[in-house]
């Protein structure tokens, strides 16, 4: 008899329970796009044998991001883009081009309780794939360079999202990611360039 009353007791508190939280689970598994205007500052420091003075080109160039809220407060957020072109330079002059697609994972904690304003702080991993790695013929023939084609980085982020209404934000955004290469001539590595760009983003967001 015991077991007769104790199933259906446990049975109909898992189910009050799980309708209680049901509204909270629903409230925190929600989405956000956003849409920015992207500027990459690049760091540039390199460090090969010979000395080239290696740098790219700064640029900006349109974001996508998806985020996905486990919680009012943590939240995971995908960053996107399309492969990106900029010139390389040594010492000022350009000698080449590359393009580089960044791809970035984030875990972020959302501030809540101050209204419109709703601040987050985020850190993740960055993977660069750099492609098109091209030089002038000058170079190659003098040095016959190349780039290694993988980079994996940390990435650091602080923003704030201002509501206009209950889904629509405008954002603000900043990252610092570590990226960079081993340069190589002939095959044989000869140091590392080290772009680290700091990217500064303005754009709207979309939460449903």
């Amino acid at each position: 008899m015991q077991k007769n009353t104790l199933v259906p007791a446990l049975a109909a508190a898992l189910t009050l329970s799980a309708a209680a939280l049901a509204p909270q689970v629903a409230q925190a598994q929600d989405f956000m796009v956003r849409v920015r205007a992207l500027n990459l500052q690049s760091e540039n420091k390199s460090d090969t044998t010979p000395a080239l003075g290696l740098s790219v080109n700064d640029k900006t160039f349109p974001e996508l991001d998806l985020t996905w809220f486990v919680t009012p407060q943590f939240a995971a957020e995908l960053i996107l883009t399309y492969p990106q072109e900029h010139d390389i330079r040594s010492n000022g002059v350009k000698i080449g081009s590359l393009k580089h697609l960044p791809p970035t994972l984030l875990g972020q904690y959302h501030f809540t309780g101050l209204g419109a304003f709703k601040p987050y702080l985020g850190a993740g991993i960055n993977y660069t794939r750099f492609s098109n790695v091209e030089f002038d013929p000058a170079v190659v023939a003098a040095l016959a360079p190349t780039l290694k084609k993988d980079s994996w980085g940390l990435a650091l982020q602080a923003g704030v999202d201002y509501a206009l209404t209950k889904n629509w934000m405008l954002n603000l955004d900043i990252k610092k990611v570590s990226l960079g290469t081993d340069v190589l001539s002939a095959g044989t590595k000869v140091g590392t360039f080290k772009v680290d760009p700091l990217l500064i983003g303005v754009g709207v967001g979309y939460r449903f």
